[in-house]
């Protein structure tokens, strides 16, 4: 899945950072601002316990499939014996096969939906609005019915989530929809089972305000990702969080954005110090890794004094190619550096 600030490219170099700086010293592992979960995922295939949070539905529904999802608890049994099916490839086949309805998304998000709207909005094909109506409505309705566990209903959710950002027609976050339909847009959609992360741990997931989790949390090592800037996530992936939740929510503007959008502290100039320093004050662990960019809200010095105040400091950088949908900003810059701040906590008396 596209994702602002994915650290699909860059998990590698926080791997071997997070290693080097704790001597190999791993434990139980806390991704507080997970978004789509990369790093968390990491930790899980390399057989380590994981918690993942983040405060919007639809990263809590994928973070969930990610971390607490594994082969031995999606299985179907239950749905697979009552519609007398032969196996999970059955349950994909049915929810590809569906007829498509006149649900919220197609009559919001796709054309013929909007024709009597103020807005003509262009997010899907009029195919795929409905059929993502269809395949959303059955998924609940399998769920309120208790034929799915609740690892199933997050997994077919994310299989969800996951497939129909493929036919989306934007380019790559939903703050705005193209005018004409592109080519992936214009595919049928079509659910694709995601891969299961085996686990030989109890992993967690939450979605929770982050400053707040960490009051009653305590894992060996915290990473943390919060948003760098003002760009806005619940407003950047909307759609998500509408297909997620289904609630039919109140919306607004030419993008239908949903109304009860949320705003996090650490995308305010105003707030997001204070809130880092907040953070930082009620930690309890041992590591501490922030990853931020030479771009982001609270300067590099800034940081850097937070984290020394808190024990033995380390700072790793790489640079790397910025997001490519990311052409509204405020830098023309085609590269960006990525810091990793690395704490060691040293409590008084240590």
């Amino acid at each position: 899945m596209n994702y602002i600030g994915s650290k699909t490219k860059l998990t590698e170099f926080i791997w071997k950072s997070i290693l080097e700086f704790t001597n190999g010293e791993i434990g139980q592992v806390c991704d507080l601002f997970a978004g789509t979960g990369t790093i968390g995922t990491k930790f899980k295939k390399e057989g380590y316990p994981v918690i993942n949070n983040d405060i919007q539905y639809y990263s809590y529904v994928y973070n969930f499939y990610l971390i607490e999802c594994t082969p031995k608890n999606v299985t179907f049994k239950k749905l697979i014996k009552e519609r007398k099916w032969k196996n999970k490839e059955d349950v994909f086949d049915f929810l590809n096969s569906l007829e498509g309805i006149a649900g919220f998304i197609y009559s919001n998000y796709s054309p013929s939906g909007n024709l009597n709207k103020d807005f003509n909005r262009t997010y899907f094909t009029d195919e795929n609005g409905k059929k993502c109506d269809s395949i959303r409505k059955t998924i609940q309705e399998w769920s309120d019915n208790n034929l799915l566990t609740e690892p199933e209903y997050y997994y077919l959710l994310s299989c969800l989530l996951d497939s129909i950002d493929k036919v989306a027609n934007t380019a790559s976050v939903y703050s705005a929809y193209l005018k004409d339909f592109k080519k992936s847009a214009l595919q049928t959609l079509k659910i694709i089972p995601l891969e299961l992360i085996d686990s030989d741990h109890k992993n967690y997931v939450y979605q929770q305000n982050a400053n707040v989790l960490v009051k009653n949390i305590t894992p060996l090592i915290y990473y943390l990702d919060p948003p760098y800037n003002n760009r806005v996530y619940s407003d950047n992936y909307h759609m998500l969080e509408t297909i997620a939740k289904y609630d039919q929510p109140e919306i607004k503007g030419k993008t239908g954005l949903r109304v009860d959008n949320y705003k996090s502290h650490y995308s305010q100039k105003k707030n997001a110090e204070q809130s880092f320093i907040d953070l930082i004050d009620n930690i309890n662990s041992k590591y501490v890794f922030l990853s931020y960019n030479n771009e982001g809200i609270i300067p590099l010095q800034r940081i850097k004094s937070i984290m020394e105040s808190k024990g033995e400091y380390k700072l790793y950088q790489i640079e790397y190619k910025r997001f490519k949908a990311d052409n509204k900003r405020e830098y023309s810059a085609e590269t960006t550096i990525e810091y990793l701040h690395c704490l060691r906590i040293v409590k008084d008396g240590e």
